[in-house]
């Protein structure tokens, strides 16, 4: 089995960046000259992965217009000799690549917004990309994770070691280690408590999920938060398959946190080739 299709959930309020999301989505907030969006999709068509699924809600008309062809634009572009940027846009959405728009009526939460998502994917394996994780890595955090599930064909939750006093952010898991990356699951736990959490090993914005995943979606009474959580479906698929949690290679900036949000915009200014000199001279000369 290979990973074709990855789903997007982008239907959330984004209230922790009121008044900038008041009229925006969150996911179309940029972090240097990219959208956060753009990036997660990025790294999905860097995994190889060419079918995208966006679970959106109202008032989300910038993603599907982010993607979709701007015919005035190229045509200003085109008029004045401007190729580069005109290929520029053309790279948002290659050729090869198709996006799939799914209405999520509710918000009933991430589990929810996966099941939305089922009558595309049907029976195959897939991913799941929190466009706030900004995910920074060589190969690509979910190219690492394709490659992975590949050799185990199971589903694979990307986690990371967070400080004991942020475990209810996460998602929590504990298990067996089958090497140095992975990591045979035996406990997930949705935001628990520092005394409550199995270890501390929190779940980070990417996933592969096999089909059976919606059964067990569809079976949940609602959790944490009053919502259907993604966490406690892959805590009921334990009980029927393997599920492993990988220790990916990179670096994952929050950006569901304004903290997070602003780390990234710094840390990826200065590793842009053109911006990144200049800017880091600017910051000699701030008086921190």
């Amino acid at each position: 089995m290979k990973i074709n299709k990855a789903i997007f959930p982008v239907a959330g309020l984004g209230t922790r960046f009121l008044p900038a999301t008041k009229a925006q989505p969150k996911e179309m907030l940029p972090v240097v000259d990219k959208p956060l969006i753009q990036y997660a999709v990025e790294e999905a068509y860097a995994a190889g992965i060419r079918q995208m699924i966006f679970v959106n809600g109202r008032n989300k008309r910038a993603i599907p217009d982010h993607f979709d062809t701007a015919y005035e634009l190229e045509a200003e572009l085109e008029a004045a000799g401007k190729k580069d940027l005109l290929e520029l846009v053309h790279s948002i959405k290659p050729d090869d690549m198709e996006c799939i728009y799914i209405r999520q009526p509710k918000a009933l939460g991430l589990g929810h917004a996966v099941l939305c998502a089922q009558c595309v994917v049907v029976n195959e394996p897939f991913a799941v990309l929190l466009a706030d994780d900004l995910m920074v890595g060589e190969p690509a955090i979910l190219k690492q994770m394709v490659e992975r599930f590949a050799d185990w064909q199971a589903s694979i939750i990307a986690v990371q070691e967070v400080p004991s006093d942020q475990t209810r952010r996460y998602g929590m898991v504990a298990g067996t280690p089958v090497n140095d990356r992975m990591m045979d699951m035996t406990h997930i736990v949705e935001k628990p408590a520092p005394e409550d959490a199995p270890s501390r090993l929190g779940v980070a914005g990417r996933y592969i999920l096999t089909p059976g995943i919606f059964k067990e979606i569809a079976a949940l009474p609602r959790g944490v938060g009053g919502e259907i959580q993604l966490t406690d479906g892959i805590a009921a698929l334990m009980r029927r398959e393997k599920v492993f949690a990988f220790r990916y290679e990179g670096r994952r900036y929050d950006c569901g946190s304004k903290e997070g949000f602003l780390q990234a915009n710094v840390e990826l200014a200065l590793m842009h080739p053109q911006l990144g000199p200049e800017f880091r001279n600017y910051l000699k000369t701030l008086a921190l």
